[in-house]
């Protein structure tokens, strides 16, 4: 018999399909096999790519979104920084390390 603690659903909300996580090993990347697409199934929730699961969950709510995570991703390639006070990202070419908001 399956433990309920093992049943989630797909985090898709046009699929939902019932998911069993066999705890056999530590899966972060996986794919739905009703719908075909990429979730985390640490996080059960849609696929973060290039946002590890601590960091995800940090995010506010609002910066949970596919296209969020891809600005996030990009960031961290161009080693974008955030301002500490609108926490816009920044992208620092010339001067100090002073950073101040207009």
């Amino acid at each position: 018999m399956i433990d309920a603690s093992q049943k989630f659903y797909c985090p898709y909300k046009d699929c939902s399909g019932l998911l069993v996580n066999d705890g056999e090993e530590v899966v972060r990347e996986s794919e739905c096999p009703f719908c075909r697409r990429l979730f985390c199934a640490q996080c059960r929730v849609a696929w973060h790519s290039g946002v590890g699961c601590e960091e995800f969950w940090r995010l506010s709510e609002s910066e949970r979104g596919r296209e969020d995570l891809l600005v996030h991703e990009l960031a961290k390639l161009k080693k974008w920084q955030r301002c500490p006070h609108c926490k816009f990202f920044v992208e620092k070419n010339e001067g100090c390390l002073h950073m101040t908001c207009r």
